[in-house]
């Protein structure tokens, strides 16, 4: 097992250390998945990023969420939430409102049109990650989310 990578990089030296290996592994390994959720996606006319504005507005239910929030909420981090609300509200995937008391907070909630879309990625989404991740079985999936947790924790 290993030693992959250099394989399908096509270097023909060592790494300059493991840490340099498992990181361009990461790299690679993450890109992997983002392309096969951005298939899967593709026939919503989503993005991923559009793809979790609206799965976490669909967690936060009748509420909504204000930008910075969703900012925080994000897997990946997107320096222009505000550029991605547009395109969903232009679809009506999500309605804006300020506020009553306070103008200046604008909330954020999935539509019920942005609900059906959800619901129509639902299984396509699991069956996807079933898919990529399946094989790996309950036991390694758990150390795996361990040992990516504690790396991330470095990265903060």
């Amino acid at each position: 097992m290993g030693g992959r990578l250099r394989s399908e990089i096509k270097r023909k030296g060592p790494f300059a250390g493991a840490e340099l290996e498992a990181f361009l592994n990461l790299q690679r390994t993450a890109d992997a998945l983002a392309r096969g959720l951005a298939e899967a996606l593709k026939p919503a006319g989503l993005s991923g990023p559009q793809y979790n504005i609206l799965r976490i507005l669909r967690g936060a239910g009748a509420g909504g969420c204000v930008c910075r929030e969703l900012g925080e909420r994000m897997v990946t981090r997107d320096p222009d939430i505000t550029r991605l609300l547009d395109r969903l509200e232009a679809r009506d995937l999500v309605a804006r409102e300020r506020g009553r008391e306070d103008r200046r907070v604008v909330k954020t909630r999935v539509t019920e049109k942005g609900l059906r879309l959800l619901e129509s990625l639902d299984a396509p989404v699991a069956d996807l990650h079933r898919r990529l991740l399946g094989h790996l079985g309950a036991r390694r999936l758990r150390a795996l989310i361990e040992l990516l947790e504690v790396a991330r924790e470095r990265a903060r």
